[in-house]
């Protein structure tokens, strides 16, 4: 179950930094209070994770979560490029917190 709360708390994460780019420097109030409520989320489900996993890790799923899905959001609704480069470090992202999880991550 915490590992599920992490990879919730990383969609999260993808939806206060999507929000934070809609809300234009805060200056668009529905951005600005899905900014705030995603960001809370986020927050509050990865530190409920963190009481029983090991920190590290759950932290690198998170900030890998929120990192890679927010390139593929800017691909997809704000049109920035893709490339196989950006592909790639995807793939190396998420093989990162694969090799941190085997490495003696303990699993809940």
């Amino acid at each position: 179950m915490p590992w599920v709360l992490v990879i919730l708390a990383g969609f999260f994460e993808i939806g206060f930094i999507t929000s934070l780019k809609l809300s234009e420097g805060f200056s668009k109030l529905v951005p600005s209070i899905g900014f705030l409520v995603c960001g809370a989320i986020s927050f509050l489900l990865l530190n409920q994770a963190i009481k029983t996993l090991p920190v590290g890790p759950a932290y690198a799923v998170w900030t890998g979560i929120g990192a890679a899905g927010t390139v593929l959001i800017g691909v997809a609704l704000f049109g920035d490029g893709f490339s196989l480069v950006k592909g790639l470090s995807i793939a190396l992202i998420v093989a990162g917190i694969v090799g941190l999880n085997l490495s003696g991550a303990a699993v809940h």
